[in-house]
Parts: C-alpha cells; sequence; structure tokens
C-alpha cells in the first residue's frame, strides 16, 4: 500500500521541539485519521513534524504524493490550525476593540469576498468547472452573505468559514484540520462534516475540478486533529492518540471506539470546590437587582444590520445562555455590555443600575466584569509569561503595564491551581497550547471575582476533561453571592446545569 507520510524514530533537530521519545508513524493512502489527546499532550508538535514546521534529522520522514508530481510538503499539505481561527496577516496590529471600530476600516480593508478569490486564483486556474465548485462551497457553508463583509466585522465562526472555504479550493492531497468544528453553529458543523464525508467517499473534492494540466483531481487524505472525542465523524477510518508528548499506535476507529473510556461527570477537586466558595467578597462590589437592561437597541455597520430593536433585561444572580447562529450577533451584544463596542453609547443601556454615557467611565464598567472570548483570544499575541497574562485581568488590560502585588500573585496563583495549570506560569504564553491559551484566559476572567461573568465559546479547544472541569468551575463559582453569568456556547452540552434563562439571536439578512 501507498505510504502517503511515513516517520521512522523521529526526532527533531531543536530539542524544544522534540517528543518524549521517537516518533513512528504511518498514514496510507484511502486512510482519514483522528489525531486525539489531552491539551498540552504534543498533538501540535507532532503534527509540526509531519508537516515540516520542526524539522527532523535526515531520512526519518519520507512522502509519498503520487500521483502528483510535486514532491514537496508544501505543495500537497494543507495545515488549517486552531490560531488560523483567531488570526490572519496582521495580527500584530489587532486590538480586541477592533472588530467594533467602523473607524478602523478603510479602503484597503479586504472584505471576505476579496480574500477568498484572492485564494481562488492562487490555487488554480480561473476554469468553468472551478467556478462551478467555488459557488458550491459558497452555498454549502451559506457564505453568500459574507461575501460583501469586512474581514475585520467577520465573526470567530465566519472566519473559520472563510479559513476553510480557502484552503478547499487548493484542492490539497492531504487535508489537516486543527479542531474544524469549534465555533460553527450546529447547522454548518453538519454540513461541514457532510463536505468532509464526502470528500472522503468520493476521493476528492469535485470530480468536475481540475488541476492545471486537465487531468482528474487527486484524492484527498483528510486529517482532523480534535480535542473532543464526540467529534469524530463517522467517515474516520483510524484514530492516532498523542498524550504525555507521546505518539501511540495507530487504532482502526471501531477498536478506538470499543475501548473509549467513558467521559468523567466530574473533574473538580471537593477540596476546590470548597475553597472557591470561602472566597472573601470585596466591599466594592455593586448590589444592584438589574445588571442589565436594553431598550430597543439596533446596530448596524453600513447597511448590514446585526442587532435590531432588542430588549433584554438580565437580573442579579441570573445564568444565561446566549445562542444563535454564526453572525447573529452574540458578539456584537456582549461587546455592549463589555464597553468594548463604541455603539454602545448611543444605545439605551444601563449596566449595573447606571446609564451608559452617564459620567461612568470604560474601566469602571469592566472592573465588575470577568471576560473571555474568541477576539481576546486573537489580540493576545503578546509572549509574556502565563501568570502574567492573569494577572492582567486584574487591571482589565490586553497587556500588563502595572506590576501586580504579592498580593495579586496569590490570587492569580490560585485559579490557575483551579484550571489545572499551575507550574504554567513562567511558560511564555504563545509556547503553551492553544487549549492551555484558553485555561489561562479563564484564569484571567475569574482573578478578581467578578459580579458579571461573560463566557464567549469559553471551552473551545479544550479536551474532554477540561471541558467537565470548567463546567464544574462555573456551577460552583454561581453559588457564590451576587454572581451573574452569561455563557455563549453552539454546544448545548456544553451548558452548566445553572443555566436558568436563555436567549437565541436570530441572523438578519
Amino acid at each position: 500500500m501507498q505510504r502517503t507520510i511515513h516517520i521512522e524514530n523521529g526526532v527533531c533537530k531543536l530539542p524544544k521541539w522534540r517528543m518524549a521519545e521517537p516518533v513512528n508513524f504511518s498514514a496510507y493512502d484511502g486512510e482519514h485519521l483522528a489525531i486525539i489527546g489531552p491539551n498540552g499532550g504534543g498533538k501540535s508538535m507532532f503534527l509540526d513534524m509531519m508537516v515540516g514546521r520542526h524539522p527532523m534529522f535526515p531520512d526519518m520522514i519520507g512522502y509519498d504524493f503520487s500521483p502528483n508530481k510535486s514532491s514537496l510538503a508544501s505543495d500537497n499539505i494543507k495545515y488549517i490550525t486552531f490560531r488560523d481561527t483567531y488570526g490572519g496577516d496582521n495580527d500584530r496590529t489587532y486590538f480586541l476593540q477592533q472588530r467594533w471600530n467602523q473607524m478602523e476600516i478603510d479602503m484597503e480593508t479586504p472584505t471576505a469576498g476579496d480574500k477568498l478569490e484572492e485564494a481562488f486564483l492562487m490555487y488554480g486556474e480561473d476554469t468553468p468547472s472551478r467556478r462551478e465548485v467555488q459557488r458550491s462551497i459558497y452555498k454549502l457553508f451559506n457564505m453568500e452573505h459574507l461575501l460583501d463583509k469586512y474581514i475585520i466585522l467577520l465573526s470567530s465562526g465566519e472566519l473559520r468559514k472563510l479559513k476553510l472555504a480557502s484552503t478547499l479550493f487548493a484542492a490539497p492531497r492531504i487535508l489537516i484540520i486543527d479542531n474544524p468544528f469549534i465555533g460553527l453553529d450546529s447547522e454548518t458543523r453538519e454540513q461541514l462534516s457532510e463536505l468532509l464525508r464526502s470528500i472522503a467517499k468520493r476521493g476528492c473534492l469535485e470530480n468536475t475540478l481540475e488541476n492545471h494540466d486537465n487531468t482528474p483531481s487527486l484524492r484527498i487524505q483528510i486529517i482532523l486533529v480534535l480535542s473532543r472525542t464526540d467529534d469524530i465523524p463517522d467517515f474516520i477510518t483510524h484514530v492516532v492518540e498523542v498524550k504525555d508528548m507521546k505518539v501511540t499506535y495507530k487504532k482502526e476507529m471501531k477498536d478506538y471506539l470499543a475501548a473509549r473510556p467513558s467521559s468523567n461527570t466530574h473533574i473538580l477537586s471537593r477540596q476546590m470546590e470548597k475553597e472557591i466558595l470561602q472566597l472573601p467578597y470585596s466591599d466594592k462590589e455593586y448590589h444592584t437587582q438589574e445588571i442589565i437592561n436594553m431598550r430597543n437597541v439596533s446596530i448596524r455597520y453600513g447597511k448590514r444590520t446585526i442587532l435590531k430593536d432588542l430588549n433584554w433585561i438580565v437580573r442579579n444572580g441570573e445564568r444565561w445562555a446566549l445562542s444563535g447562529q454564526n453572525g447573529a450577533g452574540k458578539s456584537t451584544l456582549l461587546s455592549l455590555v463589555c464597553a468594548d463596542n463604541p455603539q454602545s453609547y448611543a444605545c439605551d443601556i444601563t449596566l449595573f443600575d447606571q446609564q451608559r454615557g452617564t459620567g461612568e467611565t470604560i474601566w469602571d464598567i469592566k472592573r465588575h466584569i470577568g471576560y473571555v472570548s474568541p477576539e481576546m483570544h486573537r489580540s493576545y499575541q503578546r509572549n509574556i509569561p502565563a501568570i502574567r497574562i492573569v494577572a492582567s485581568g486584574l487591571k482589565d488590560s490586553i497587556g500588563l503595564y502595572v506590576k501586580p502585588s504579592d498580593d495579586d500573585f496569590v490570587k492569580c496563583r490560585f485559579w490557575m491551581k483551579v484550571f489545572g495549570i499551575e507550574g504554567k506560569e513562567s511558560t511564555s504564553f504563545l509556547e503553551l497550547s492553544s487549549g492551555e491559551q484558553r485555561l489561562v484566559l479563564l484564569a484571567r476572567a475569574f482573578v478578581k471575582d467578578p459580579e458579571l461573568l461573560i463566557l464567549d465559546e469559553p471551552l473551545h479547544g479544550l479536551d474532554d476533561a477540561n471541558r467537565q472541569l470548567v463546567k464544574d468551575v462555573i456551577n460552583v463559582f454561581c453559588q457564590r453571592k451576587n454572581k451573574t453569568m452569561i455563557m455563549v456556547t453552539h454546544y448545548q452540552k456544553e451548558l452548566p446545569e445553572c443555566i436558568d434563562h436563555s436567549l437565541f439571536l436570530q441572523r438578519h439578512a
């Protein structure tokens, strides 16, 4: 059988890129693989070895992309990483509030259609058959309405659609996707799963898609990197588990499912629960009956309506689930609450019994809110120690410009311990796995013991155990007095038991 990728006793040249033991792995033509494992277990490190980002010593890795004429991994393997959903070419200039600032849009700001057209022309000739495939992908992902939308206005789920579509235009020999389903609403998850299932079954993206020499398009081998084991699609043939920086032997899908242990229903220790419940309360807390009151709130960007005549009251002690399709305005709504959206001053909004625009500062509002979101994850591109990221939550800043006190660091270490990332205090943020980064940002949201907790897709990229741990922490935290929460997720199973109210947003045409 044809081995598309073969690694034998693979060891990276640089010590910091090495796994705990030499890697042995083979992928055969016709196999579709799932790479699974815990956060920080080495999945991304293994994939970086596979695609050549972390070079190994000579003769340790081999490829066979036949019948493709090119033997270069860069021509044949396309790897969509988790971080790509939060970034782009200009990530270094991105800031948290950028998405909500219309003034940041100028004549040079690309639309989603501009970026997709650029990718389409980059990866092949402009033929009628390829245009038909392009239209099919747009229709399948329901992307027609996104084409004139500026890149910086896209939601995290919409960004993922854009990245997937532009990569599919390349018709790669091997398509690797890191956590393809996170950030997508249930309808789009099913659309993507069906598309990948169709590719796996047919052997190519579309029989009509042609290469430069007019030969039929090559078979696409799919490799998915998954944090959630319940996200493994039924077209996957084999599973490879990576844990403790070791790559285990490949298993057939049916054998893996038969041996898969049942997921834990409770992770947080009773001792940690007790310590969270016994945390001292601040004498500077707001004690108000209404936390949020929005009256006929509408948000528009140009001709596009995001929110229209929304009325919403959140009372003290309530725990809300906020849901809706990708692009329905969930993150925009939360940006109004967190004072990140300048349009909030033109809206009739009361927060903590204070009318917006009556003299309060952004910082007056933020000091009572703990917040984590895909936009926040995207804005953290500074390679500073993890504990300083957590400490920035005490100052409501993205960077940390004021030296924390010893008491501040005690609080930070406590919440890092709660979220299972003790020992990572000195590790640079960008050297952590994406799941570990999310746990650091969650610790940042909780560290100041906020009255209002806003969690926008908080379980993105977390493995099964860490998802349950975070749900446990939320349930316990919300038992404390004077605590209110709003949580966004596209997975109903991710909602903690404490949820008692819900709001569904419908996307406007």
